[in-house]
């Protein structure tokens, strides 16, 4: 690597850095404003996961389409807090953690907020493990006969370890996934994750939404009135609770709202508009990358949008009739009748090798954000001995193979996809109240008053906030009754 290189993997790295010599004037098209997002992508790529794949379709399966309209809400309205805390590290040049440990109440050992992001982070974990796991399911499911040989094999050198391998055929493959990902973010820097995750985004929301499409030509028609009343709001008594936790997890959830402006100083936006001054040329230069910043926001959530609904749908037009929810250790397998009901048996391995993808780019996203988040909270609490950018991009690759470590563990300890995934909601579901309102916060005490929002803005971002607030309020007490209650029952209490 040469030096110029190695320098811009440093200042990527550390979201903190202005180097003035990065400063560069906002795209003055469209067409290169396009080319100019990135963070966003992957924000629709870590969004697209367990939540979607697993919750959003139970929600469907279970009720119809009766949630369409809170899953499009979902989706839309808390785009309007992203774009705050975007704005916000923009005018700043700090990331996340960064702003929350600026607010009042900041002691010694930093903000009690990021303390709190800790907790919360250290639960989506669980969630983590519940992508490693079901990623092993989809591609054992899809290849059967290589967990045989696989455990055959090791019976030979074990036989408890065979046994187990035979009785579990998905750990191997959940081992491989966590050793994948490992590979995939130790040395990924920004650039490698955003192609990757660009890929896999475009090719998995294509196939959905030709499946979704493709429902018309089958025996799972989409019921056009029901698709229309699904529009309505409304909401059934035994279904609320079900459907604010699915609002919790669907669209920008807690995790994606600390991790955007973290990928937004790694692209470059904070670095191009430079050190924040009283000149007109900063001003000018901050607006046009707040404009870009807004774009890459809107395109992530048209894609994130599609991905969501065609998951709602598939999973009430085909799994609702047949009396189909995803549940256990068959959760993958049961999802996969979303597309052999419809097309055949062809697709059921197309099916699994998508899930496992949609999964997987979670699973590898919230790894190397997480790695970077924990880094930055070790040096805002003096934990770290050292805040340098060399210091920070060891940790961070550290970091990069802890946490697909610990999800690994967590999967094979509790083996629960779904409860596993409903932890990591609860804990979400109770600090996205603090992430918005801290959002509002910075809007009106902190943001550059020459890169404010435009009134109808600031009007949709109160509502995200009071929506937020309502949602939570109820969500999350019964999210924790609920918890409880399956956590008894699978300790046989």
């Amino acid at each position: 690597m040469s030096e110029p290189e190695a320098r811009s993997e440093l200042v990527a790295f550390d979201p903190y850095a202005l180097p003035p010599e990065d400063i560069e004037e906002p795209p003055a098209t469209i067409w290169a404003a396009l080319r100019k997002i990135g963070p966003g992508i992957i924000l629709a790529g870590t969004i697209v996961g367990s939540g979607e794949l697993i919750l959003t379709t139970s929600l469907g399966a279970e009720f119809g389409y009766v949630f369409l309209w809170l899953i499009l809400f979902s989706c839309v309205i808390k785009v309007f807090v992203q774009i705050e805390l975007g704005r916000y590290a923009i005018s700043s040049g700090k990331p996340t953690l960064g702003m929350l440990n600026e607010l009042p109440g900041r002691g010694r050992w930093g903000h009690p907020l990021i303390w709190w992001w800790l907790a919360m982070m250290s639960c989506t974990v669980f969630q983590l493990g519940a992508m490693t796991g079901s990623v092993g399911q989809s591609l054992n499911f899809a290849f059967p006969e290589v967990g045989a040989r696989f455990a055959a094999v090791v019976s030979a050198v074990s036989p408890a370890l065979g046994a187990l391998t035979k009785d579990k055929p998905e750990f191997p493959w959940a081992v491989l996934t966590c050793f994948v990902t490992m590979a995939l973010i130790y040395r990924g820097g920004y650039r490698r994750i955003e192609w990757l995750t660009t890929l896999i985004v475009v090719s998995v929301t294509l196939i959905t939404v030709t499946s979704a499409v493709a429902l018309g030509y089958t025996d799972y028609p989409v019921n056009g009135r029901e698709l229309a009343d699904g529009l309505k709001v409304s909401a059934p008594r035994d279904g609320i609770g079900k459907a604010f936790a699915v609002f919790g997890i669907t669209g920008v959830g807690a995790s994606e709202l600390f991790f955007y402006p973290y990928w937004c100083l790694e692209k470059g936006y904070a670095r191009f508009v430079g050190k924040r001054d009283d000149s007109e040329a900063w001003a000018r230069r901050a607006r046009g990358w707040v404009k870009v910043l807004h774009l890459d926001a809107w395109v992530s959530m048209v894609v994130f949008t599609i991905s969501t609904v065609a998951f709602y749908v598939m999973g009430a037009a085909v799994l609702r009739p047949q009396g189909l929810n995803p549940e256990g250790t068959k959760m993958i397998d049961t999802l996969s009748n979303m597309y052999v009901g419809p097309f055949g048996m062809w697709t059921r391995i197309l099916f699994l090798i998508g899930a496992g993808a949609v999964l997987f780019k979670t699973l590898y996203l919230s790894s190397a954000a997480n790695s970077r988040l924990t880094t930055d909270f070790l040096m805002l609490t003096g934990l770290a001995k050292s805040s340098t950018a060399e210091r920070r991009v060891q940790i961070i690759r550290r970091f990069c193979l802890f946490f697909p470590s610990v999800a690994l563990l967590l999967y094979v300890l509790v083996q629960k996809p779904k409860l596993m995934v409903t932890i990591g909601g609860l804990a979400q579901g109770a600090t996205i109240p603090m992430i918005t309102l801290a959002a509002i916060y910075f809007r009106y005490t902190r943001v550059d008053k020459r890169v404010t929002p435009w009134k109808i803005t600031d009007l949709l971002l109160w509502i995200a906030v009071i929506s937020i607030l309502i949602v939570s309020a109820y969500a999350v007490p019964t999210q924790l009754v609920d918890l409880i209650a399956k956590i008894r029952e699978s300790m046989g209490a």
